[in-house]
C-alpha cells in the first residue's frame, strides 16, 4: 500500500515542492492550503487538497477528517510547514501581532499534531516532521516574532520526541536557512498591519536596513538553496528507519548550529548583531 502524508502550506515554496517531491516518490500526498483557491489549484494538479488554516481550529479538525476518511483512518506522516513572518523590532511588536503569528506558526501546529498523535498511536507508527528554521537555533535582528515561534516549535518537538520515544512515532525537525520561497513577500501585509515603524525610535534603522530588504529584492540570498533541498531532507525523515532528530538545510544553518554549540552567547551576539 502507498504510504500517506499530510503536508500543510502547499500553495508555494517549500510545501509545494514537498508535495510534488513526495508524490514522485510514490507517496499519497494530501497537500493542504489555507485558502480555497490554492486548494483548487492543487486539485487541478491531481492532489487531494484539504483546506487547513492554522488560525481556524475548525478547519484543522475538518481537514484531518477528510484525510482520514480517504485513508481508512491511517496516516503515515505529517509535515507541519505553513507559516508566515512578522518582521520588526521587538519593541515595536504589539501583543496582538504576536498572538496572530503564534496562532499561525505554533498553536495551529500544536493542534494538528495533537489530533494526529492518537491516529499514529493506534496504528503503532508514524512520522511527525516540523519545519523549523535557522531562526529556531539562533536569533537575527528584526525577526523577533518569527524567532519566538520557531524557538517554541523546537521546544515542543524536543519534548514530544522524548514523550513518544516508545510509541513508534518519530518526531523530526527540519531547519532550513535561506530557501527560495515567498515568505518575505507574504510577510509584508503582516508588517504593514502591525508595525508602526514611522513612529519607532528605530525609524532610521528601518529605513537603512529592514525596509530595503523587505520591499526590494536583489536576487537570491547568499547560500540560498531551492525548496527541493528541504524536500530531500523530508524524504529521508519519512523513509529512513532511523531518522535524525534534526536536519540542517543550507550552509548558514550549519554555521548557526555551530555558533550555538561552540561559542559563548556574547561572542555569538557580536556576530549576529551585524546582520541587518
Amino acid at each position: 500500500m502507498q504510504k500517506t502524508i499530510l503536508i500543510t502550506g502547499c500553495s508555494s515554496g517549500i510545501g509545494l515542492d514537498a508535495a510534488r517531491g513526495m508524490r514522485d516518490r510514490g507517496w499519497t500526498v494530501f497537500a493542504s492550503c489555507r485558502q480555497q483557491r490554492d486548494c483548487d489549484r492543487m486539485r487541478a494538479e491531481g492532489f487531494d487538497s484539504p483546506l487547513i488554516d492554522y488560525t481556524q481550529p475548525e478547519t484543522i479538525t475538518a481537514g484531518l477528517q477528510d484525510v482520514l476518511s480517504s485513508t481508512g483512518g491511517a496516516l503515515d506522516a505529517l509535515f507541519n510547514n505553513g507559516a508566515h513572518g512578522l518582521p520588526g523590532a521587538v519593541e515595536d511588536l504589539p501583543t496582538d501581532g504576536l498572538r496572530a503569528i503564534f496562532e499561525a506558526n505554533f498553536f495551529g501546529w500544536h493542534e494538528l499534531t495533537r489530533q494526529v498523535i492518537p491516529v499514529m498511536r493506534q496504528q503503532g507508527h508514524g512520522r511527525i516532521v516540523q519545519n523549523s528554521s535557522i531562526l529556531g537555533l539562533v536569533a537575527f535582528p528584526w525577526r523577533g516574532a518569527y524567532v519566538a515561534t520557531k524557538y517554541a516549535i523546537e521546544g515542543m518537538a524536543d519534548t514530544l520526541r522524548l514523550e513518544l520515544r516508545d510509541s513508534g512515532i518519530k518526531v523530526v525537525l527540519i531547519e532550513p536557512g535561506p530557501v527560495t520561497s515567498k515568505i518575505r513577500v507574504n510577510s509584508i501585509p503582516h508588517f504593514e498591519r502591525f508595525v508602526d515603524w514611522k513612529n519607532s525610535a528605530l525609524r532610521t534603522q528601518y529605513e537603512s536596513s529592514l525596509l530595503k530588504r523587505l520591499y526590494h529584492s536583489d536576487g537570491p540570498d547568499t547560500f540560498e538553496l531551492p525548496a527541493s533541498a528541504v524536500t530531500a531532507k523530508l524524504i529521508h525523515a519519512c523513509e529512513s528507519r532511523r531518522p535524525r532528530p534534526r536536519y540542517y538545510v543550507t550552509t548558514p544553518t550549519h554555521i548557526g548550529g555551530f555558533l550555538r554549540r561552540i561559542l559563548t552567547t556574547r561572542a555569538t551576539d557580536r556576530i549576529l548583531a551585524r546582520l541587518r
